[in-house]
């Protein structure tokens, strides 16, 4: 299964590349990351509740972080477990700077397999568009709190996520860029 597209933040792309190896900031921000453990250098241990359709469970898995570019372009490679199948693929986040905004392109390569692969190559590809646009919309307002602790000079406070929050977050990007082309 291949996904691909874009996402602009309002934010210059080394505040963003920064916020993006930040893995505080990624275990915020990654829908279902229950746990985020480092183990070594740019490589990372995650447990993540997620879930297609009725096909749910906790998957524990590996990423790691290759072929840096700084601040323009990474590579995940990842792997994954759970009691509902596996995953295992790769992705790639290129960061392109317009004035003070940061275009993200991303592109990944995911093979599932045991019973979510049983869920359906539509229903697994949309629900994987929704994921990454919650982690965007959890992301822009890390990219916000980062801005108002710069511009205040208070220390950073982390906004809170969680699945609602975050699905909010999701549906307001949603409908202002339907607004947008409207």
């Amino acid at each position: 299964m291949k996904i691909e597209g874009t996402h602009t933040l309002k934010a210059p792309r080394d505040v963003v590349w920064r916020l993006l190896l930040d893995p505080q900031v990624i275990a915020r921000c990654v829908p279902g990351c229950q746990q985020l453990e480092s183990e070594g250098e740019n490589r990372y241990k995650a447990v993540l509740n997620v879930g297609v359709a009725s096909v749910r469970g906790v998957y524990t898995g590996t990423f790691q972080v290759k072929d840096l570019a700084l601040p323009t372009r990474y590579v995940i490679v990842f792997e994954g477990r759970g009691p509902q199948g596996f995953a295992k693929g790769m992705g790639a986040l290129t960061l392109e700077e317009h004035d003070v905004e940061t275009v993200i392109h991303y592109s990944g390569d995911v093979q599932v397999g045991g019973p979510i692969a049983g869920v359906g190559q539509r229903l697994l590809q949309g629900t994987a568009r929704i994921l990454a646009g919650q982690f965007f919309a959890a992301l822009e307002a890390e990219v916000a709190a980062l801005q108002k602790a710069e511009a205040t000079g208070a220390p950073v406070t982390p906004p809170r996520h969680g699945l609602l929050r975050t699905f909010l977050r999701y549906l307001w990007q949603r409908i202002r860029m339907l607004f947008r082309r409207g």
